[in-house]
């Protein structure tokens, strides 16, 4: 790492942003740079090791820079606390060796290594041949984190059986999207005639490398694996918690305030259901309704247009009055997720130049009619006022604050807790429009309510409270926890699956989205308090969203200083 010892905080975290790139070109990508186009990471191994010895290294120069003259002032103090939290954070987790069972549906690098090329450019020839390279780089890749998988069985770290099993038919669908060609493949086939033979090579090399691993997974990962425990227990939990949380929980805290949520959740829904279908034996029978009577889009394309629709009257509506926007802010493209990724729609955030849109992907899972109930809010968590805001207005900033707190060092606490705040806002300024619109945003605030309770629960393997309607007094299995999950949502099954394997696969990180949003919410009214009737909403929310990226344990005193 080139620097010398006069570094203050920021510039150390931005030349760990530098270093990490080379060791991991497809965070390189998400940043947008080009350079990163033609590479894929090591994932082995010992690619996981020199990844931890860049952050030994760079929190042995924090310790020096804060130090310095000037480490005390506000950007400088806040860029050090982000960055030290996180380093730790992603040392202990490493430590663990829970880089050697890292499989199951989202949020593995196996994911990473397919998603990378929907945000790779693809705008040129030049482009083109970046991306040949990339695809001829999947089999190593992929070779690597087999290896890495292999080390953990050796050590006796075991992956969840029932996220592996759903691994398995993701990489078969990947291998073949119909036709007898694979995801890639597919990709490939939108290049230039001039590289045909060199994509075609390269997309056929990565369909079977992922065919290779597949095979490998269920013939000799997953019986090995057999009999592991779903569940991962409270000290694995409790790092974990920490890792997408940046805070140390009090985990039994957390579980009650997910019962308290649940209960008065419950109750705005019976009130907005009885809007929609007087009689309803539950909020749920009345979504059912929607579902068949309610208002929809018939139509993948026609779906898109409609979401980015939502985002943009959101943006004239909001811009000027509740946030002060720039212009290359305001763009957001809505997309359809490619096949094969988990049922949770998911933004990626533009490129640093803005070259890249930030965009949102909605997985369609086959469909081709969308109850508009179930969208509205998701969409303003996704997009506008939600994760595109905060982290656009990130990158926007980074010449103020640093490259580190705009993009790598997200805590997703942070930026699921905005998003939730950001439906919560809109229902506050009314733009949920009808009880369709209102019912269908509780039902996602009761979903992740529902998350807090069942991703605590399954993991410590909690008891069910007395008050509970739902089997009170037994413990939390995967199997209770999905069927209360479905009890009480309106997703279709193959969602709720999907849901519950995601909190197998990334435990901890589920639970983010409402204690983020409380953490968010209290922030605001301590800002309130101390402001009194001079409390300015939009300019809190305009500095709340250009101080970068925070854990939980520091953002409710930032946000209240503010």
């Amino acid at each position: 790492m080139s620097q010398t010892n006069s570094a203050l905080p920021r510039q150390v975290a931005d030349a760990y942003v530098d270093e990490l790139i080379a060791l991991d070109p497809i965070t390189g990508t998400y940043l947008g740079v080009r350079e990163s186009s033609s590479r894929l990471p090591d994932l082995s191994p010992a690619g996981q090791e020199a990844l931890a010895e860049l952050g030994r290294a760079t929190l042995a120069r924090l310790d020096e820079a804060e130090r310095l003259p000037g480490a005390d002032s506000d950007v400088e103090r806040r860029c050090a606390r982000l960055l030290r939290e996180r380093l730790t954070a992603e040392l202990a987790v490493h430590e663990a060796g829970e880089g050697l069972r890292s499989v199951g549906n989202l949020g593995t690098v196996a994911q990473a290594v397919r998603e990378v090329f929907t945000v790779t450019p693809a705008g040129s020839e030049e482009d083109w041949a970046a991306i040949a390279e990339r695809l001829r780089a999947v089999p190593a890749a992929l070779e690597g984190y087999r290896e890495s998988l292999a080390l953990g069985l050796e050590r006796k770290l075991y992956a969840s059986p029932r996220p592996t099993e759903t691994f398995v038919g993701q990489l078969t669908e990947w291998t073949d999207t119909g036709g007898g060609r694979g995801w890639f493949e597919d990709f490939a086939a939108a290049g230039p005639d001039a590289l045909r033979a060199e994509l075609d090579e390269g997309a056929r090399a990565a369909t079977a490398a992922v065919t290779e691993l597949r095979d490998w997974v269920r013939d000799v990962y997953a019986p090995a694996i057999e009999g592991a425990p779903n569940a991962v227990g409270r000290e694995r939990y409790a790092r974990w918690s920490r890792y997408y949380n940046g805070t140390d929980l009090d985990l039994d805290e957390a579980y009650a305030y997910g019962w308290s949520e649940y209960h008065r959740l419950l109750g705005e829904m019976r009130e907005e259901a009885g809007k929609i279908l007087p009689g309803a034996a539950t909020p749920w029978v009345a979504l059912a309704h929607l579902d068949e009577h309610g208002r929809h889009i018939e139509g993948v394309d026609e779906v898109r247009e409609w979401l980015q629709g939502v985002m943009d009257r959101a943006i004239e509506a909001l811009d000027g009055t509740h946030f002060d926007l720039a212009e290359r802010v305001r763009k957001v493209e809505s997309r359809i997720a490619p096949a094969g990724s988990a049922a949770a729609p998911y933004y990626t955030p533009p490129s640093e130049d803005f070259s890249r849109p930030g965009c949102t992907w909605l997985p369609t899972m086959g469909l081709t009619r969308f109850p508009v109930y179930d969208l509205v809010s998701t969409w303003y968590h996704e997009g506008v006022p939600g994760h595109h805001l905060q982290l656009a207005q990130w990158v926007h900033v980074a010449e103020n604050l640093s490259r580190y707190q705009a993009s790598v060092g997200m805590v997703s606490a942070n930026a699921e807790g905005w998003a939730l705040y950001a439906e919560r806002l809109m229902d506050e300024l009314g733009f949920l429009a009808d009880a369709e619109e209102r019912l269908g945003y509780l039902d996602a605030q009761m979903m992740r309510a529902t998350r807090v309770i069942v991703d605590i629960g399954m993991h410590l393997e909690l008891e069910i409270p007395a008050d509970s309607p739902f089997r009170p007094g037994e413990r939390w299995t995967p199997e209770l926890a999905q069927e209360f999950f479905g009890a009480h949502s309106s997703r279709p099954a193959d969602f709720v699956e999907s849901e519950l394997t995601r909190y197998l696969t990334i435990p901890g990180q589920a639970i983010g989205y409402k204690l983020g949003e409380r953490a968010w919410l209290l922030g605001r009214e301590k800002a309130r308090e101390r402001h009194g009737d001079a409390f300015d909403l939009k300019a809190w929310h305009m500095a709340a969203l250009s101080q970068g990226s925070l854990g939980l344990d520091d953002l409710v005193d930032e946000l209240s200083a503010l």
